[in-house]
C-alpha cells in the first residue's frame, strides 16, 4: 500500500473547506427584500353566462361536469373580463383579463388559470401572462407572472388576488394587485 505524503491531506482538506464554502454562499439569500419595479392594482369583473345574458356576459363554462366531485371537478371556463381601476364594473376598463381556469381539485374549490391582461390605453400598451393555481377558499392567492409584451415585456413577478365580491353562478370580483420584478 502506498501512502501519501502529509501534505496531501492539507491539501484535499482546503478543497473540502473551500467547495463547502462555496455551496453555502450559493445558498444565502440576500439580505434585503426586492422591491418591485412596477405596482398595478386592478379589479377583474366576472359575469357569468347564464343562458339568457349573452350581451353582458364575459365568461362561461366550456364543459359540462364531470361528475367526480362536488366542487365542479373538471369543468373548464373561458373569459374576457373587464378590469378596472376601482371596484365599479361600469368603470372603464384599464385592461381585459382574457383566458381560461379549470377547477382542478376534487374535494375544495380550486382554480388552475392561465390568462393574459391586456393593456391598450395611453396609459400603457403590451400584455402580462398570468398563470397558477387559484386555491379560492384561502383569503390572499398568488399566481406567477410569466411573461408580456410591450411596456411589459418580457415580465415576471408575483399577482396576488383577493376575492372583492361574489354572487353565486351569476358574478364575482377579483381584486389583483400585480407587482413586477423584472421587464425591458
Amino acid at each position: 500500500m502506498v501512502e501519501l505524503p502529509k501534505n496531501y491531506g492539507v491539501f484535499y482538506f482546503l478543497i473540502f473547506l473551500l467547495l463547502s464554502l462555496a455551496s453555502q454562499l450559493s445558498l444565502a439569500r440576500p439580505s434585503k427584500e426586492l422591491k418591485p419595479c412596477k405596482h398595478i392594482v386592478l379589479h377583474m369583473h366576472d359575469v357569468i353566462f347564464n343562458g339568457n345574458n349573452s350581451v353582458n356576459a364575459t365568461g362561461e363554462a366550456v364543459t359540462s361536469l364531470v361528475g367526480l366531485g362536488h366542487f365542479f371537478f373538471g369543468q373548464v371556463f373561458i373569459f374576457d373580463n373587464p378590469m378596472t381601476k376601482d371596484q365599479n364594473l361600469l368603470s372603464p376598463p384599464a385592461a381585459r383579463a382574457q383566458g381560461f381556469y379549470f377547477y382542478c381539485m376534487k374535494t375544495v374549490l380550486c382554480a388552475w388559470m392561465a390568462f393574459t391582461l391586456v393593456f391598450n390605453s395611453t396609459e400603457s400598451k403590451g400584455t402580462i401572462d398570468v398563470m397558477g393555481s387559484n386555491y379560492i377558499p384561502a383569503k390572499t392567492r398568488y399566481l406567477l407572472v410569466v411573461g408580456g409584451t410591450g411596456d411589459f415585456f418580457m415580465a415576471r413577478g408575483i399577482l396576488e388576488i383577493e376575492t372583492d365580491g361574489i354572487v353565486p353562478f351569476v358574478y364575482f370580483q377579483l381584486k389583483m394587485d400585480i407587482k413586477l420584478y423584472e421587464y425591458y
